[in-house]
């Protein structure tokens, strides 16, 4: 299958998961979504990073976010590890991991790379919007945990901008100036942004965060 690019809907499926069968899309709902990958069950830094989730799940929750993991292992497998996670991690995984024995699922998703590994998914995230269009996708070498930090920053920003002319500068953080986009004329934007703007270039103008 192609690759999948951004604004490409996220392909829909059925699967078997640690908290029952779903289908995919009626399960996102109005949600945001982020599905991601991991190589196979009981691997050290997927075990850390299937922690971290659960322990910042109540973040996720706070972003109308829904997470889901995927592994090309079984539900047997899944559960086992999940006691795993929930002892060294202390914590609590409470968000479904697919099982994808027959790797349908990360094939649909171009999670098995060859020249990595053929036989397990590499370390893919997508970040679905509501109207299940991928927001973004990234993807990371097997010795390399992801940072959920970032993941959640990058929420934000997809959120913030879908509903202002507005795009996130270089290392931005919820409540820090924002871009106001090049679309936006200059005499609108006092209408658009009653805060107020900085006029560093004609094509760089600088404003308070607007949901803030």
């Amino acid at each position: 299958m192609a690759t999948l690019r951004l604004g490409d809907i996220a392909p829909d499926f059925e699967a078997e998961t640690t908290q029952g069968k779903i289908k995919f899309h009626e399960w996102l709902g109005d949600s945001w979504g982020v599905l991601f990958s991991h190589p196979a069950d009981f691997t050290p830094v997927c075990t850390t990073e299937l922690g971290t989730v659960a322990n910042y799940y109540p973040e996720f929750v706070k972003r109308n976010v829904k997470v889901i993991a995927l592994s090309v292992d079984g539900l047997d497998s899944h559960l086992e590890w999940i006691n795993d996670i929930n002892e060294t991690q202390n914590t609590t995984v409470n968000f479904p991991i697919i099982a994808d024995e027959d790797k349908h699922i990360a094939q649909l998703y171009d999670m098995i790379h060859p020249n990595a590994n053929e036989n397990f998914t590499v370390r893919s995230v997508f970040i679905i919007g509501p109207d299940k269009k991928i927001k973004l996708t990234l993807t990371y070498p097997a010795s390399t945990g992801r940072n959920f930090d970032e993941l959640l920053r990058v929420i934000d920003s997809l959120q913030l901008t879908a509903h202002y002319s507005v795009a996130t500068p270089a290392n931005w953080k919820d409540g820090e100036k924002v871009v106001i986009s090049t679309a936006v004329k200059d005499e609108d934007i006092a209408a658009k942004f009653p805060k107020g703007y900085e006029r560093v270039k004609p094509y760089l103008r600088m404003t308070p965060q607007p949901n803030k």
